[in-house]
Parts: C-alpha cells; structure tokens; sequence
C-alpha cells in the first residue's frame, strides 16, 4: 500500500524550485553542488509546508527533464533527502516526502508560535498584539453580568445573538449603509466567515481571484476547499489594485468568488481608493462573481491625515454582490474569536443553514463580550489603544530595519500590521529558515502568493517594538549573513537567546 496522500507534478515542483533565486554568488563564495542545491531546495519547500508531508514526488527522469539537469543530478538528490529523512521510498510506489523523526510537522498557514518557544524566538510570523487592557477584562466582566438569562437557553444560536446582530447592523447603517439585523451572521472569526462563504458558493474547482499577494491563512483555507485560485497582481506601491487586471481577469477567467482586502491589505498595507473600489464592484457584477471585501483591518489606520474611502458593501448596500467580512480578532484582539458577515438576507440564510453541518454557532460568551464593547464606547477606546501600539511598534521596527537592512525596500503603510519587505535579492526561504536558526520567526514572500511567486520578500508584522524590534532587525540581518554565505543548509544548532 502506498504510503503518499497527494502528489506534486514535475512541472509544478519545477516551478516551485525554480523560485528560489539566490542573489549571485560574490567572488570565493562556494556553491554547493547541483544535487545538493535540489535537495536543499525540496527540503525548503517541506519544512515551508509548500510541498505537504507525505506528497508523492515526480520520477527521476521527469524531473530532470523540467529541470533541464541530468538524471544522476536528481538521483543523488533524492538519496540526500532520503539520508536526512525528507524522503521515503519503496519499489513500485515511488518517492514522497517526510520529516525526521522528531521534527514538527511544517505548518502550512501562519500559525502563532507556542508558548515554550518565546523565551528563545522573537515572532515575526503572528500580526497580531496583545490585548488592549484593560478592556478585555472590563469586556468579560460586563458579558458575565449578561449572562445568566442566556445560560437558561440552548446556548445555539447558528445567525448569532440577536442583540449583537442589531449592534453590527446599527454600526453599518450609522456608516452610510443601511442594515438590517437580518443582513448579519456572527462567526467563530474572520475565517470561520470566508470558510462559510467559499464552502456556499464555491466547490471543489471553482475558481477564485484573490489579490496577488495575498493573506496566506485565507489562501491555504481556500485550496484546501479544492478551490483554483486565479492570483491578480497588486499594483505597484501602495497604490491599491491594477483595475485593468481586474477587470480581464473577471472576464475572462469568470470566478464564482473574488477576495480582496481594500483596507490596510495584508501584506502589502495597500489602501484602495473609492474610485477602484466603485469599478472593482461594477465589474464583478459584470461577471456575475460574488465580491468578498475583507474589511479586519479597517479600523487600523495609523496616521491622522488618513482619509478613509466609503466601504466596499457602501456600493452595493443591498449586498447581492458584496458580501462583507468583519472581525474583531485584528481591530481589538486575536483572541476574541468572534467575526461577521454581512449579505443579502437571502445569503445570511443559506449560511445559517449550512452551519447546521459545521459549528452549530459562535461561544456566546465572547459575543456577550463584544456586544459590551460596542454599546459602551469601549470598542472605540480600546481600539485607540491598538492604534497607538501599532503606530510606535511600526516606526520602530521600520527605523531598526532601515538601519540594519539598509539594502531591503519597502513603503510605510499608514494603517494595518503589516510591511512588506523586498529583501535585497535574497530568497525569502532561506531567509527563513535561516531565521528560525538564529532566534528569529518570519513568514517568507511566497506564502503570500501562488505557485512560488514572492521568493524575494518577507513580511514584518508590528507585532514588537523597542528593544525587541532592535534585537529582531539584528537577527533579520544575521539571517541574511547566513543565507549571503551560504550557511543555511548546514548542520550547525541554532543560536539561543532571551527576547
């Protein structure tokens, strides 16, 4: 019986390696040897969970003949992996991929990095802060006090409590946008929304168009729904998106859902304007595409001058295009897991109704919680408390990395968590594992793309400042030694250091 559960075609993993572009070599810089460059190679994209565990790997002779290198090349390479226990094979089922024993599974999202590695790792790969207290506590305390009338119900209930329901819809409509409660589904988060949306509208090989790049969790949610994702490259800057893009891409390719983040975009903090939010909502109506508008980042704008464009849902109030995704888990903290929809009343029920099959509903205390934040004020003023960490957190780690990564280009976002960072000619990768070897987590370019793009960049949450931000920049730079020199693929332990 085979021992792989998927595979990666020649071409496909072709792509992949070919992405990974080092800045050329300086002189008496050694390069490692062809077969030991393309185990490094798929080594990388395992530990990067860009090739999954357990994923049946091309023939020799195909490989090759992607590659354009011989077949005793890709032979040694596989006998390296196989050496190191990336790699297992047996007569008649092939090669697929592993991890050593002892080694973690490589996560294929953004997950947070656990509690016992905090002491020696600075974590860059989270966007997220810790909570703004003490509301956090003043929130829990008030949904206590309102609790025990609920605690003589059920405890479901799939659309969310009514009274949040009506405090999300207040919050629309004294922003412009008319809203009934009917219009609003609470969920389990940000992605517990889009999970719900992509499995309504979207079946496996449906296609969708998501910003290039992209939010990676959203992006790996969405291919493990079988989804094809169609990327449309942002527009250069933070100017926004490329609209003639767009509207091919909406055209010609006919998705069934586009995903798009118009506010403070995660990675790149771009900002779209009204008149690129009016023409995105004109043209997939056009195309008869439901228009997911990501809006978890839009109350983190940084900067006074910041004039906010109307909503994306302000162009189609009726929401027979657009359909809304809000959350707290940004704006005030990840740990509130509570999220929302806003639809068509005729939407909201179909996915009341699938979530019989998923989740039942949202903890009811959490939405007590958030429901006190929005009727006391203390959303506003915790949020303020957000904004104020998140402004000194990015203009420290920006001047720590200008000064230490002088050679690495970015645009200062006025709002959101992120920067994104090209590094100088550098594989992302690398830098990434070089980072984890010397106190240092951070997510590499291209899972934020598809299909390999975005080797060349990083991104930098404003998840630390101060002191850390300084030792972090310092670290980033040491990576970059590492990968210059050549010294990730080798054997060395990793550094160890207190944050």
């Amino acid at each position: 019986m085979a021992q792989w559960t998927s595979a990666v075609g020649a071409a496909q993993l072709a792509r992949l390696l070919n992405s990974q572009q080092d800045r050329p070599a300086g002189p008496g810089t050694r390069r490692p040897p062809a077969y030991r460059a393309l185990a490094d190679g798929i080594r990388l994209l395992v530990l990067e969970g860009r090739v999954p565990v357990a994923a049946r790997l091309p023939a020799e002779r195909e490989l090759a003949l992607s590659l354009s290198v011989s077949r005793t090349t890709v032979a040694a390479a596989y006998e390296a992996l196989r050496s190191e226990g990336f790699l297992e094979s047996r007569r008649g089922a092939g090669s697929w991929t592993a991890v050593p024993a002892g080694n973690p599974l490589p996560a294929r999202g953004l997950e947070p990095l656990p509690p016992e590695a905090l002491g020696s790792m600075i974590d860059l790969g989270c966007a997220a802060l810790p909570a703004p207290e003490p509301w956090l506590t003043r929130a829990v305390q008030g949904a206590l006090e309102e609790l025990p009338p609920y605690a003589h119900t059920h405890g479901d209930y799939p659309a969310g409590l009514p009274a949040l329901r009506a405090m999300i819809a207040e919050r629309y409509t004294l922003r412009g946008i008319p809203t009934m409660p009917e219009q609003i589904m609470v969920t389990t988060g940000a992605m517990g929304a889009i999970d719900a949306i992509c499995h309504l509208f979207g079946g496996r090989g449906e296609r969708i168009a998501v910003e290039s790049p992209s939010y990676a969790n959203i992006l790996q949610l969405m291919r493990e729904a079988g989804a094809r994702l169609v990327p449309v490259a942002m527009a250069e800057g933070l100017t926004g998106w490329d609209m003639d893009r767009w509207r091919q891409v909406l055209r010609d390719a006919a998705p069934r859902i586009a995903y798009v983040v118009a506010d403070f975009h995660n990675p790149t903090g771009a900002l779209a304007d009204e008149d690129q939010r009016r023409r995105l909502v004109d043209a997939a109506r056009s195309a008869g595409t439901v228009l997911i508008a990501d809006e978890t980042m839009s109350e983190l704008w940084l900067d006074p001058d910041v004039e906010m464009p109307r909503p994306v849902c302000a162009l189609d109030p009726a929401g027979s295009t657009v359909i809304t995704v809000g959350s707290a888990s940004k704006a005030f903290w990840a740990g509130m897991r509570i999220g929302w929809v806003r639809a068509a009343p005729d939407v909201i029920r179909s996915l009341v109704a699938a979530r019989a099959y998923a989740d039942l509903g949202t903890p009811v205390l959490e939405q007590l919680a958030v429901n006190w934040l929005f009727g006391t004020g203390g959303w506003e003023q915790a949020v303020q408390v957000r904004r104020d960490q998140a402004r000194s957190n990015r203009d420290e780690l920006v001047a720590a990395v200008r000064r230490e990564l002088p050679s690495w280009e970015f645009e200062v976002p006025q709002g959101g968590l992120t920067l994104w960072v090209r590094t100088g000619g550098l594989s992302g990768s690398r830098l990434a594992e070089a980072g984890e070897r010397v106190g240092v987590r951070v997510p590499s370019g291209p899972r934020f793309g598809v299909d390999g793009a975005f080797e060349g960049y990083v991104r930098l949450p404003f998840t630390v400042g101060g002191a850390v931000a300084e030792e972090a920049a310092v670290r980033l730079a040491a990576a970059a030694g590492l990968v210059e020199s050549g010294g990730v693929a080798g054997t060395e332990a990793p550094r160890t250091f207190v944050a």
